[in-house]
């Protein structure tokens, strides 16, 4: 079998998916980079307060992002099919799933932020900047998960340019309002870390403004109505948790593992929470395109297999693996590139400065390993209908070699933060090799009982 397919329009689908989805990506982590550089200009308890602070935030992306993909591949499928009415059933669902895990971080957060911050680090005076911040952001919370859902449910049926204009608004209302709350301009008061937690909050209602009047008057695929999200079917929701349940569970445990990651190297220092926010920021933005991949396959397969075409997907398959490779070199090299110039940026002591172009040098090898393994698992993997196994083999990885080497490492031995950071990377190089035998033995293109009569004859 030919290690590239000779289809013009998967190269076209796959291409522009992933331009449009990443340029959305890297607007969207833009926000958090102008964040991180506004507040890394005004101190650096502020920064390694927003620092762990949006750890908290990151595990509700984590468990948002879970709901959302299960949404994606159960409706990319339908889409395939051309069964609209199920889509908005599927999103219904993933609407509610959304707003109780939004509504249930807020409570937690606003009732018990210092609690909450004192896992990240001991440093007082980061932990009373990060809790000024949660105070605020924690509001953003159930905007977000709704944003996030509709955007997936467009996404679903191809529909992505409106992330990309979004997440631009995004960006730019929340780097004015940073200049102006963060450092009291134009006769503003100056606030801050609770400035840039306004400022983001205020970012977060209006780009749920602006999809909701976008679905309501330009959508032509779906037509979403307020009244399609009271509804739910029965038969849907237990297809829905049989195929999403695992990807949440996985996500969840791989937020709480990003977490503890930053927890650990919260304990060996402010430089070492800093270094690692600023190195992890950059890596995101660099990144994009390898997590915009994941995105494109997922759609591409759920299609594919929604329309029925099941002896597409070995030669779509292979095809993919050498496409994430090059983007995983080029996404290596750029990071690598970049890495000094970025950090001009930032006002910080020599030792964070020092830590963070170590730990940027690691991550511009471990996205080798990232862009490979992470596609591949959960786009190709999770698209076919395996979902479990992401799950399986992230918490193998993740808690049972990687946190307690790393936790060895930091706090019986003594090493230092950049042996510690190696450890805690070194699964995205680890997890390749299962990724190879996985993908490449096809045993992950299941038969789906759960799912439309045409499915179920056309699967092997």
């Amino acid at each position: 079998m030919s290690l590239f397919v000779r289809e013009a329009s998967f190269y076209k689908k796959f291409f522009t998916l992933t331009l449009i989805i990443g340029l959305q990506n890297i607007i969207t982590f833009g926000v958090n980079l102008s964040d991180n550089l506004m507040i890394g200009g005004y101190s650096e308890s502020a920064l390694s307060g927003i620092a762990i602070a949006n750890q908290i935030q990151f595990v509700l992306q984590m468990l948002v992002m879970g709901v959302s993909e299960g949404l994606v591949i159960m409706a990319s499928r339908y889409w395939g099919a051309n069964d609209v009415g199920s889509i908005k059933k599927i999103a219904s669902i993933g609407m509610r799933l959304a707003i109780l895990v939004g509504l249930v971080m807020w409570l937690v957060v606003f009732f018990f932020p210092q609690n909450l911050l004192s896992l990240f680090a001991n440093d007082q005076s980061v932990i009373s900047e990060g809790t000024k911040f949660v105070k605020i952001i924690c509001f953003s919370y159930i905007f977000f998960s709704v944003t996030s859902i509709l955007l997936a449910t467009l996404r679903s049926v191809e529909t992505v340019k409106i992330g990309f204009i979004l997440s631009s608004t995004t960006l730019i209302i929340n780097v004015c309002l940073n200049y102006v709350l963060i450092y009291g301009h134009f006769g503003f008061p100056s606030l801050g870390v609770q400035g840039s937690a306004i400022a983001t909050l205020t970012a977060r209602i209006i780009e749920l403004l602006i999809v909701c009047i976008f679905v309501k008057r330009f959508d032509r695929k779906i037509y979403l109505k307020l009244r399609d999200f009271f509804t739910i079917e029965m038969g849907l929701f237990k297809q829905y948790v049989k195929l999403g349940s695992p990807i949440l569970m996985s996500n969840f445990l791989w937020g709480i593992a990003m977490a503890t990651q930053t927890s650990i190297l919260g304990h060996m220092g402010a430089a070492a929470i800093a270094a690692n926010s600023i190195a992890t920021t950059i890596f995101q933005i660099v990144s994009v395109v390898v997590f915009a991949s994941a995105s494109a396959t997922t759609i591409v397969i759920g299609k594919t297999i929604g329309e029925g075409n099941m002896n597409k997907i070995r030669s779509y398959a292979k095809t993919l693996q050498m496409l994430y490779l090059i983007i995983g070199l080029g996404t290596g090299a750029a990071l690598f590139v970049t890495k000094d110039y970025v950090l001009g940026f930032y006002t910080i002591s020599a030792e964070a400065r020092d830590l963070a172009m170590q730990f940027m040098t690691v991550l511009s090898i471990t996205v080798c390993g990232t862009a490979y393994q992470m596609p591949a698992l959960t786009g190709i993997v999770r698209s076919g209908g395996d979902t479990k196994f992401v799950l399986y083999n992230d918490t193998i990885f993740m808690w049972l070699i990687v946190l307690p080497a790393s936790a060895l490492c930091a706090f019986v031995f003594n090493f230092s933060p950049l042996i510690t950071f190696i450890c805690l990377k070194s699964d995205q190089i680890l997890k390749c090799f299962v990724a190879i035998v996985k993908v490449n033995r096809f045993k992950w293109i299941r038969a789906f009982d759960s799912y439309s009569p045409e499915a179920k004859k056309t699967a092997v």
